[in-house]
């Protein structure tokens, strides 16, 4: 575990500050705000691919859901464990730098305890999900399953197969927010009219939702009655009755799991319904 712990520490902010590096290097005009907001977001592609990596080889090797064991398990949950406190400090720096190029970190009194403060304002729930990861499920995954569940933990780990996709609609509208406002500049420049564009509205970015709703409701929802099903399966329950089988501190840490997802699903749903208004509003153009 040690071994995996240390190589995660230095895997994960190594590639943080290789991607500000290639990002500062390679987009001159972008501000520090694109660079660590895209850094960090890559950074989370990575691991969200290397777990769902890690999930589909315990999964298909687990034919016993709760006896068969995998050395992934826990050599990916601590490997991935550093991830979660680096990402949490990425998210705060990106917080940190889009509140300087907007001018508020004067007021915030730069790196600070305000500022700290306004971070996890906004960003409350991402950082919770993050300490809860860290502070719960990495405990009991390590230390307190008795070698059981391998293939459930999986299943968890093939959840963060939607998570590129997400970044991937942040990255996108965060290189057009930069396209747009170098284009503003050079409207400007030349007299000419602003451009109306829909910086969020690309055949690509709209593409990209779609894939987003759909590996986010079946590898973040769905996968709690798949689970259920396959204990149910083995073992000869129908899945209706499966909860009725399990300890009650079982169904409540996927309760506790799931109702996260349920909230972030519906705040997608949201998102994609004004974006499909604003589809609808937008006037054809020839």
């Amino acid at each position: 575990m040690l071994p995996a712990l240390l190589c995660g520490a230095v895997v994960f902010p190594g590639l943080f500050q290789g991607f500000r590096r290639l990002l500062r290097s390679t987009f001159t005009h972008w501000s520090d705000a694109d660079v660590v907001c895209v850094s960090e977001r890559l950074v989370s592609s990575v691991h969200a691919c290397l777990a769902t990596a890690a999930g589909v080889a315990v999964v298909t090797a687990c034919k016993d859901v709760m006896t068969d064991s995998h050395w992934l398990v826990n050599g990916f949950a601590s490997f991935g464990a550093p991830y979660m406190a680096h990402d949490i400090y990425a998210m705060y720096l990106s917080h940190y730098y889009t509140q300087k190029v907007k001018g508020h970190s004067a007021a915030l009194g730069g790196h600070s305890l305000r500022m700290a403060r306004a971070f996890f304002a906004k960003d409350r729930m991402l950082v919770i999900h993050h300490l809860v990861l860290l502070l719960f499920f990495l405990p009991v995954t390590l230390f307190f399953r008795r070698g059981l569940g391998d293939f459930f933990i999986g299943c968890f780990f093939i959840a963060e197969f939607s998570t590129p996709f997400v970044s991937m609609g942040k990255i996108l509208i965060q290189v057009n927010y930069v396209i747009y406002f170098i284009y503003i500049f050079k409207c400007v420049s030349s007299s000419s009219s602003s451009p109306q564009l829909g910086l969020d509205d690309t055949r690509l970015h709209r593409v990209n939702g779609v894939v987003v709703l759909l590996s986010f409701f079946v590898c973040r929802i769905l996968v709690f009655p798949f689970m259920y099903w396959s204990y149910g399966r083995q073992f000869g329950i129908p899945l209706h009755r499966v909860p009725f089988h399990l300890p009650p501190h079982c169904n409540v840490g996927n309760l506790a799991v799931l109702a996260p997802q349920v909230y972030w699903l519906l705040l997608l749903l949201k998102k994609a319904y004004r974006l499909y208004r604003r589809g609808r509003g937008r006037p054809k153009t020839s």
